[in-house]
Order: C-alpha cells, then structure tokens, then sequence
C-alpha cells in the first residue's frame, strides 16, 4: 500500500507537468499565428511580393515578339498628328473626287456652252467638266479632312482624353475657319454647323 500511494504522487506529478507543457506549446502556438499570417500576408501582398512577369505563352495566349526600334519608331510616326493629318488628306481627295464625279454625272448641265445653250455637247468638253468639278471638290475634301483631323489630333493630345468632345470643337474649328473667309457670321454659322454635323456622327459612331 505504501509504494502505491508513492507512486500515486509521481504520476500525479507527470500529468500535471504533461498539462502544463500541452498548455504552454499551446499558448506558444497561438502566439505563432499572427506571426505566420503575418509573414504570409507580406509574401502575398506586401513589400516581400514577388512581381511576376505576365507572360502571354503562361496564361494561354500567343506569343508576342518583341517590338523593335525600327518598329516602334514607325508605330510613333503613325500615331503622330501628322500622318494622321496625311491620311485624311488623302482620304478626303480621293472621297472628294468621286463625289465629284458623281455629281457632274447627274447633273444635265455638263458641258453646256453658256453661249450656245441648245447645242449638244461633245464627250470631250463633258468628261472636262466632270474632271474639273471633281478636282474641285477632291482639294475641297482634301483641305477639310487635313484640317478636322490635326485640329481633333492636337485637341485630343492636350486633353488627354479620347472622346466626342474633341470631333465636337475639332468640328467648330474647321468650320469657323472654312466660314470665317466669308465673315464673322458665316464662321460662326459653319462653327456650329460642324460642331453638329460631327457631335451627330460621333453619336452615330460610338
């Protein structure tokens, strides 16, 4: 009975200390919890975040080649005002011209001489007429277009923004210019003829 009772003591005394450890690495394994999160927040969003280069071949996509300097040079000079100003220019020639010729094609008075109205025109003074109407409105396309685009080019660079607004004032621009050679009140009326005609296709458009 005597060493029962002692050992009761000595096993009483090792769970007590197998408690205390249980609670202790219990208590240090909470304090190590935030300290974990912690670590792992900083890994996944904070300074210790590794940027990750977005390959196009890793997300499924195809593979893009690097630009050249020959070819973002030649990507600038096609995005600058001029070139955009060059291709409307020649846009508005060529629209201008056929337009022209369409026009002429219609029209009965074609080759009419002013002097002798009732003789019949030849093919030759009526394919001059229509060549002289359609180079006439070719310039005149031409002359517009170079101006619309540089002007929305030039506003849309200052503005930094890609909107209806700059056809709008790109569009009262060139027609106040266009309009003001005959006076105050006709660029002021080709001002807001434009400014609408452009607001009406940019809402067409967009």
């Amino acid at each position: 009975m005597l060493r029962f009772n002692m050992a009761a003591p000595a096993e009483s005394t090792d769970a007590s200390l197998t408690v205390a450890t249980g609670q202790s690495a219990t208590v240090l394994s909470a304090e190590n919890v935030p300290l974990q999160y912690s670590l792992l927040l900083d890994h996944l969003i904070g300074d210790k975040r590794q940027i990750k280069d977005l390959n196009p071949t890793v997300m499924g996509a195809l593979p893009s080649p690097r630009k050249t300097q020959e070819e973002k040079m030649i990507e600038r000079g096609m995005e600058s005002c001029a070139f955009k100003s060059l291709i409307a220019c020649v846009g508005g020639f060529v629209l201008g011209g056929a337009f022209g010729v369409f026009t002429a094609g219609i029209d009965s008075n074609v080759g009419l001489d002013p002097k002798d109205p009732l003789r019949t025109p030849t093919a030759r003074e009526v394919l001059r007429d229509m060549g002289q109407r359609g180079m006439s409105y070719a310039k005149n396309f031409a002359i517009v277009g170079a101006m619309f685009s540089c002007t929305e080019c030039i506003i849309e660079s200052h503005r930094g923004k890609s909107d209806w607004k700059n056809a709008v004032y790109s569009g009262c621009v060139t027609g106040g210019a266009i309009g003001f050679r005959a006076g105050l009140k006709a660029g002021v009326l080709g001002c807001g003829g434009f400014a609408a005609f452009s607001a009406a296709i940019e809402y067409y458009l967009r």
